[in-house]
């Protein structure tokens, strides 16, 4: 359990510390001026489509002002799922999901029965910035719920699995995939409760996983035993992933990927502030890989043999 382990510990395994964070990999490698296009997740959508061709979930509609509220509950009528999302919401806030429907009742993916009145009021708060970068007033967006790859479905309860790869300059460094609980309310959220499961970059093979920080060899929910998890279509999801430096042009980024029962993996969302719990998950700092990345960056510009060195220097050992 890292949080448990010395300050010399920790620098010895490379574990990079918030300041450090925000200033050597953020600061340095990120332009201000491209931030909008991962805070703004319509505008994120756009250029993964546009840009880069990358298959997103599917857009229902955008609500912008109050007044288009009681037009959006009569569209959601004849839909049995969907996501909520704010526009500009950041750490899985305001992210209400809808798996089915009883009657006039919507159903959660945790089986909570809610009514017009709720997702009315959900939206409202959404529109007002409650969960938004900065407080800023916001947007509420509409997608098409995942139809998740069916191989994954222990290992998350009552929610999506999503796998979060952590990217610079096109190297990918760690990877890790955040499996909803119940405790998570069915989001995979690492700081409600969700299960972190750290990936080796080689294979997607699990490494370790966690859970509040603390290693565990189960889905506390499912009893899907963690050892025995390889991700589906792992070189498209580091693939997918590792172009989206070239996308937006920053430097380093965090890739959030799902992966469709249809569509295979898609881009969910991408973040230009990606959060540290990854190096929890896979038990392993992020500062050593960054050091190797540089000199993968300096060694070749193809985005191909970049892929190829990370996952042969990146490869891990199991912890579990």
């Amino acid at each position: 359990m890292i949080s448990l382990i010395s300050p010399k510990s920790l620098r010895s395994l490379g574990i990079v510390g918030m300041n450090r964070r925000n200033i050597s990999f953020i600061g340095k490698h990120n332009k201000r001026s491209k931030y909008r296009l991962v805070d703004d997740k319509l505008l994120t959508k756009k250029i993964a489509l546009e840009k880069g061709g990358i298959p997103v979930p599917e857009l229902y509609g955008v609500v912008e002002y109050l007044f288009q509220i009681n037009d959006f509950l009569k569209e959601i009528q004849q839909r049995e799922s969907f996501v909520i999302k704010p526009v500009q919401g950041s750490g899985g806030k305001g992210i209400l999901v809808v798996t089915g429907r009883d009657g006039e009742a919507f159903i959660k993916s945790s089986g909570t029965r809610i009514y017009n009145s709720d997702i009315r009021h959900h939206i409202t708060n959404t529109l007002a910035g409650l969960y938004s970068l900065g407080g800023r007033n916001d947007r509420a967006m509409v997608e098409g719920l995942i139809d998740f790859d069916p191989l994954l479905k222990q290992y998350s309860h009552e929610g999506v699995p999503d796998i979060r790869v952590i990217v610079f300059k096109g190297v990918p460094l760690m990877a890790m995939m955040r499996c909803a609980t119940h405790k998570s309310d069915g989001k995979a959220n690492l700081h409600q409760g969700a299960v972190g499961v750290g990936l080796d970059i080689a294979t997607g093979h699990c490494v370790s996983a966690v859970q509040n920080s603390v290693l565990v060899t189960e889905h506390p929910d499912t009893g899907a035993v963690f050892s025995k998890l390889r991700v589906p279509h792992w070189d498209r999801v580091i693939e997918l992933a590792a172009s989206c430096t070239a996308l937006t042009g920053l430097g380093y980024i965090g890739a959030d990927v799902v992966l469709d029962r249809k569509s295979g993996p898609m881009l969910l969302e991408l973040n230009a502030r990606p959060g540290l719990a990854i190096q929890v998950a896979n038990q392993a700092g992020l500062i050593h890989r960054m050091d190797i990345a540089q000199e993968i960056i300096e060694t070749t510009d193809d985005p191909v043999l970049r892929i190829q060195l990370a996952k042969s220097h990146f490869t891990s050992t199991s912890a579990i």
